[in-house]
């Protein structure tokens, strides 16, 4: 539960970095489709998945980190609550993956890939703040 919870952590961060819109504005559709063009092949090669799975996990973390976005931005909530929100997004995230279906095998490393991601983003920010 620790792992996928720091995954979709990292996966906030994936989201949050996408986030840029191009001139003009953008839309959630936009961002999707961004997450997936610069995600979905590395996706397919590191955890083994088919392009169909890899569209699907897409989705599946990208609405769980807008249900997570919108969940942490709630100012009405306490940190106990927020929390337990976010636990039950994940589990509902976990639950759809097996329904995909993957195997537990293919989850462990669609988890793996998106740690990977997320330690990849953060050591960015960490080089990117030290040279300010």
């Amino acid at each position: 539960m620790k792992k996928m919870f720091a995954f979709l952590l990292g996966f906030t961060a994936i989201v949050f970095s996408l986030q840029a819109q191009p001139p003009g504005g953008g839309n959630m559709d936009d961002m999707r489709a961004r997450m997936k063009e610069r995600i979905k092949p590395m996706l397919i090669k590191q955890a083994s998945v088919s392009d169909a799975e890899a569209d699907k996990v897409l989705d599946i973390y990208f609405q769980s980190q807008m249900e997570t976005r919108k969940l942490r931005m709630d100012q009405s909530l306490s940190e106990e609550d927020k929390t337990k929100k976010t636990k039950a997004i994940t589990e509902d995230a976990e639950k759809q993956l097996k329904a995909v279906p993957l195997t537990d095998e293919k989850i462990v490393l669609v988890n793996a890939f998106f740690e990977e991601v997320r330690k990849r983003q953060q050591k960015m920010r960490e080089n990117r703040g030290g040279n300010n």
